[in-house]
């Protein structure tokens, strides 16, 4: 197990997206982001199926065939779409509800700090949108939290952060999108 490169990792994560957070002014946000990846459920398995290139959630997910981990995290943190999913009346399925803006702004930065932190020094701001377009999980997103994300993501590839944040911090300001 690689119980250190592991703590290293979500720690070097955290504080990306800690960082991110506060340059938009989601100070407490920040601060709390992925408490729950030091839990036991999510620490240990992190620890066994650890890589240092990608989530080690997908290994588990490829050894066991789902994962224990990723369902305790979304589950208790708001910033993923999948956590804003119910069973909807009108189509009797599953579907993805409207995230807050102040949750979508987290997602927004969690994206940007993976991939800071499993790029390295070879991250662009173009790679959170890549990794979007490439993503085949978003079915359950909402409609205009999906439109809004790819929209934010393409500024980020073609603006930068200093732009993207400011508009960031202007939907905040505003309280929706």
């Amino acid at each position: 197990m690689k119980v250190w490169e592991h703590f290293r990792t979500i720690t070097a994560h955290k504080l990306k997206v800690m960082l991110l957070c506060f340059r938009v002014g989601l100070f407490k946000q920040g601060l709390l982001h992925d408490m729950s990846k030091y839990t036991p459920t999510e620490f240990l398995t992190g620890c066994r199926y650890y890589q240092g290139t990608r989530s080690p959630n997908a290994r588990e997910r490829e050894v066991v065939g789902y994962s224990t981990a990723w369902m305790h995290h979304k589950g208790r943190n708001k910033h993923h779409f999948e956590y804003w999913t119910d069973f909807s009346i009108q189509s009797g399925r599953m579907a993805g509800v409207k995230m807050p803006v102040n949750y979508f702004v987290e997602m927004v930065m969690d994206r940007i700090a993976a991939s800071k932190t499993y790029k390295g020094n070879a991250y662009k701001d173009s790679d959170s949108l890549i990794y979007f377009q490439n993503s085949t999980e978003t079915d359950l997103m909402h409609p205009e939290t999906r439109a809004q994300l790819l929209y934010v993501l393409k500024m980020l590839a073609a603006r930068g952060e200093r732009y993207t944040f400011r508009y960031l911090r202007h939907l905040l300001k505003k309280g929706s999108y």
